[in-house]
């Protein structure tokens, strides 16, 4: 086993990784579903990718003490600590590029200020990859900011909050951030948030999409499961849960 990491640490990982199984399977879910060729690609290779990321984040979560299986997908959906923004089936394309778009960049964030030495070279080939999904998903953006800004709008002042709650409260700052305290990080969630949302301001700004009416403060720490990384005890569906660990097709998996 590894150099025992401390709770707050281990569910921090917990987060990403299961942010990032969740999201592949969103990604996997449009794969096919998307307006043209290129996108159905772009869905698919990020999918792939994200999958690689989970194993590589796994093998760390294990060498904590956390089972494969139980790691994998085989546990209750309100166990799984994924960003809320991804909890839903996307009904549209709109929806589904203002969840993954605020989940993927929200989730990179999160790892891109992680230190610790067990995670050197692997954030770096993992960031790697995220440069070419945020920069599609950035596209993509842009191009609905033109053509369904009132959509788009509306998907973003759900989605940018649940994102902005899984980074973490306004008040853990560089004092008051525990895995800033612990060293296991170089940023607090507050500089985290303000990064995450100058960005949409920057990206946003020339189009009619605003984040204005968003409460930048939220969530309250109160309010805020630290463990889950949320507000409230929403989660994904048993069929998602079923569909992450395969059990419909189980007797034709290889041993």
């Amino acid at each position: 086993m590894s150099d025992e990491w401390s709770d707050s640490t281990v569910e921090f990982v917990q987060a990403i990784t299961d942010t990032k199984l969740v999201l592949s399977h969103r990604y996997a879910e449009w794969m096919l579903n998307g307006p043209s060729l290129e996108d159905d690609i772009g869905g698919a290779s990020a999918a792939q990718d994200e999958v690689g990321h989970v194993r590589q984040l796994i093998r760390l979560l294990e060498g904590q003490g956390r089972e494969s299986d139980w790691l994998e997908g085989n546990r209750a959906p309100e166990e799984f600590r994924n960003a809320a923004c991804l909890d839903d089936t996307s009904e549209s394309w709109v929806e589904f590029l203002g969840s993954a778009a605020a989940a993927d960049r929200a989730t990179w964030y999160l790892l891109d200020s992680i230190t610790h030495e067990e995670f050197e070279g692997m954030v770096q080939k993992i960031g790697e990859d995220e440069f070419f999904h945020l920069e599609y998903l950035d596209a993509r953006l842009e191009t609905l900011a033109e053509e369904n800004p009132e959509e788009l709008q509306d998907v973003l002042e759900s989605t940018i909050p649940d994102a902005l709650a899984f980074i973490g409260p306004a008040d853990h700052d560089e004092e008051t951030d525990p895995l800033v305290e612990s060293g296991f990080t170089d940023r607090s969630a507050a500089d985290l948030r303000e990064a995450f949302l100058s960005y949409f301001d920057e990206r946003l700004d020339p189009t009619a999409v605003s984040l204005d009416g968003i409460d930048r403060d939220a969530p309250a720490a109160e309010e805020w499961d630290a463990t889950r990384r949320r507000v409230g005890s929403g989660a994904i569906s048993q069929s998602v849960v079923d569909s992450l660990t395969g059990v419909e097709n189980e007797m034709f998996r290889i041993q």
